[in-house]
């Protein structure tokens, strides 16, 4: 196991970010399959901005989006984490679940595996109370994840 990994699954470890990940990440934030359910793509310069907020609350909560590698090949997919929502809503403030993976890893179940490791977490190491997950109505996948994860429906 790398020693940078937080925890791991079977097939995936969990990290922190690094300033060498902005590019493979930036690569798959300009995809426009992936990022379909989001308002747009992002460019480098914003990747960069995001990491850097990612790399900032890691430092502040102890949890992030955490930057998500295959062990078997040391492959960056995406992520896969948690980050502390407070923007105005019926169900905030609150800790979201969330994942973004590259279209290669589509498929073979990472984001449920990975989800699964990060609720573990979250309510055993960080002993939070509440997790959510935010989705667009369209997006019918990230339910699918959802629900293979034990989270329930509302709203």
């Amino acid at each position: 196991m790398k020693s940078d990994y937080l925890f791991t699954t079977q097939r995936l470890g969990f990290r922190n970010w690094k300033e060498e990940d902005i590019p493979e990440f930036a690569a798959i934030n300009s995809d426009e399959d992936v990022m379909e359910h989001f308002p747009k793509t992002l460019t480098i310069q914003e990747t960069t901005a995001f990491v850097e907020r990612l790399q900032n609350h890691f430092e502040q909560f102890g949890y992030t989006y955490f930057a998500v590698e295959v062990l078997e090949t040391d492959e960056l997919i995406g992520f896969i984490g948690l980050t502390y929502q407070d923007f105005e809503a019926e169900f905030t403030p609150a800790t979201d679940i969330g994942w973004r993976l590259k279209k290669s890893a589509w498929g073979k179940g990472y984001a449920t595996e990975g989800a699964r490791r990060c609720l573990e977490f979250a309510f055993h190491d960080l002993k939070l109370k509440r997790i959510v997950s935010i989705r667009t109505e369209s997006n019918s996948k990230s339910e699918n994840v959802m629900s293979k994860i034990g989270l329930r429906k509302k709203g």
